[in-house]
């Protein structure tokens, strides 16, 4: 089991830096997350275009929440992956609280590394974000795929990008299905940084 679960993480590791089109990208959301609704998909793809959802200005108040979500969550309620792209072009990165718990990567490097993700980063406008989402979501009408909610979810994305916001929570489907606990961190920071970390893992 542990040989599979480790394989699995290497297929996830190798993703990284690899772009996708829409439709590959959709297709695979929904063959790693069948519970996904469009709201989960259009996060991840927010998080690849967009990083963190807000900045950082309360280092203290950010590293007291890690610590409290550590503490809330059990080991084999935790996703089995380590590490996975976001969205289309894998800028940015998923890193699991998994990475802590197991003892591969410390607390303050793993806050570390989202901080200066979340703060260090170039965030387009909220309006380039939205012509980006119109192109993705086009694509997405195309493909019919009978996602429940679907309707209500484009229309809730709509609203929320009138208003000049971007940042929307994973769905409760895909909330109560996979339970996910992860921070969001620069697809160059965790290439230098982290995956070397995790690449221990996989050595003979």
């Amino acid at each position: 089991m542990k040989h599979l679960f480790l394989l699995f993480a290497m297929s996830c590791m190798a993703l990284v830096g690899m772009s996708q089109n829409i439709d590959e990208m959709v297709k695979n959301q929904l063959s790693n997350y069948p519970k996904s609704r469009l709201l989960d998909i259009y996060k991840s793809c927010f998080q690849d275009f967009m990083g963190a959802e807000h900045l950082v200005g309360d280092t203290l108040s950010v590293r007291r929440y890690l610590e409290y979500e550590l503490q809330q969550i059990e080991g084999d309620s935790l996703m089995s992956w380590y590490a996975e792209p976001c969205g289309l072009q894998g800028q940015y990165v998923r890193v699991s609280l998994r990475v802590v718990q197991e003892g591969l990567v410390s607390l303050d490097q793993l806050l570390s590394a989202f901080i200066r993700s979340a703060n260090g980063s170039v965030r387009p406008s909220v309006e380039v974000w939205k012509t980006e989402w119109e192109k993705i979501v086009g694509q997405i009408d195309e493909m019919r795929l009978g996602l429940p909610h679907y309707d209500n979810d484009r229309h809730f994305i709509a609203d929320v990008l009138a208003q000049g916001k971007y940042a929307i929570s994973h769905s409760p489907d895909y909330r109560a299905a996979y339970r996910p606990h992860y921070r969001i961190v620069r697809r160059d920071i965790f290439e230098r940084e982290l995956k070397p970390l995790l690449s221990l893992q996989y050595e003979p």
